[in-house]
């Protein structure tokens, strides 16, 4: 190769590496790269008493207690933090170190009680290991209670921050570095298992379940000690919390407890029970394992397949949570405003009704149903993304 013209090569590639680094500088000059060990930093500020950290070992910890911190986050646009509730209950002797995570969609209310109760029910003098509980991690999302990360760049915008992890500290969006900054200097570190606790979307009633891969053995030990009615066997979508965890080799699950927007006081009992039952398996508290998935006589499902509106109008159901369809089966009516039928909706396979749509009325396209199937999605259905 001639001298001009890898002179040429090498100054493109500086000119392309030195716009690059200045753009990344312009949007976050302090950003830098996790090291592969984090260690405990306090910023120096204290919110209600609690200290705050912006990255945080577990291991730094003093043992047989429970401690209350707050995560530094991503920025607001008046240059304030977004802060993220974490609870640690370090055991006082080694062992598992588990991650219990809640309010990625900011709506999701049973998902956050389920971890708070988890917790409570924790006695860190008697444990081995450690358990992190992160409770907030959307907090804007959860000021307003609404399922996506509200953000103003280019007016304003709502993303789903479960479609954005692992994140990117350096990323062009709030959500994306929030999940970066989590990620890197809060789970990941800390975390040899994980679980993260979700509800159904705002607009669907949903019934307890689990969605998870379970080719993995930890997946599916941790799942099955749960006493719930169905499991969703699935590795879902890229992007999800579950799925980084899992693509940095921690195993990792997401429980569905109930509806949102509200505590589901009758539900969330099984998922407090079923957690301290993976507890109990790990050797992390003492006690005698309770219900599992064998007692609630668990559904497995390959596919969660959703049926969608065709048209607008106010719709009844003919159907319950956890009832079992066959095809063709009659599942919902709809009608426009003078009474007028306009659509009957059947199921087209057989399996469970797992999410039903809570809302009267529903335009064209809407999920109206879900059904979790032992069976390849129908041709030409879309999959259902929620």
């Amino acid at each position: 190769m001639k001298t001009k013209t890898v002179v040429f090569l090498l100054v493109n590639l500086l000119a392309a590496i030195a716009f690059t680094g200045i753009g990344m500088a312009q949007a976050q000059s302090s950003a830098v790269a996790a090291p592969a060990r984090i260690s405990t930093v306090y910023t120096g500020d204290v919110i209600n008493g609690k200290r705050v950290v912006s990255s945080l070992n577990t291991s730094d910890l003093a043992p047989g207690k429970k401690h209350l911190l707050y995560f530094q986050g991503v920025q607001m646009s008046t240059g304030q933090y977004w802060y993220v509730s974490v609870i640690v209950a370090k055991g006082a002797k080694p062992g598992k170190r588990f991650t219990l995570t809640s309010g990625v969609h900011g709506d999701e209310m049973s998902s956050v009680h389920t971890v708070q109760t988890v917790m409570n029910q924790l006695n860190p003098a008697e444990m081995s290991g450690t358990v992190m509980a992160v409770l907030d991690i959307a907090r804007p999302a959860m000021e307003s209670m609404q399922r996506r990360w509200p953000s103003s760049g280019r007016g304003f915008e709502l993303t789903d921050m479960n479609r954005e992890w692992p994140g990117n500290e350096n990323g062009f969006s709030a959500v994306s570095r929030q999940a970066g900054l989590v990620f890197n200097r809060l789970l990941k570190p800390n975390t040899d298992l994980a679980i993260d606790f979700h509800t159904g979307t705002t607009g669907l009633d949903a019934a307890a379940f689990h969605i998870g891969d379970m080719r993995l053995p930890d997946v599916k030990t941790m799942m099955m000690l749960y006493p719930v009615p169905a499991i969703w066997d699935n590795p879902v979508y890229p992007g999800v919390l579950h799925n980084a965890y899992i693509d940095a080799g921690i195993p990792c699950f997401t429980p569905e407890v109930g509806v949102a927007r509200r505590l589901d006081l009758d539900m969330i009992p099984i998922f407090v029970e079923g957690t301290m039952n993976v507890f109990k398996h790990y050797g992390m508290v003492p006690g005698a394992i309770g219900r599992t998935a064998v007692d609630a006589n668990v559904y497995i499902g390959k596919n969660a397949i959703p049926v969608l509106t065709t048209h607008g109008g106010f719709i009844e159901l003919l159907v319950k949570l956890n009832t079992k369809v066959t095809p063709g089966q009659k599942v919902a009516i709809q009608r426009n405003a003078f009474g007028e039928v306009v659509a009957e909706y059947s199921s087209p396979v057989n399996g469970l009704i797992g999410g039903l749509r809570s809302d009267a009325t529903s335009e064209p396209g809407n999920v109206l149903l879900f059904i979790l199937a032992d069976v390849a999605p129908v041709p030409g259905a879309a999959p259902y993304s929620e």
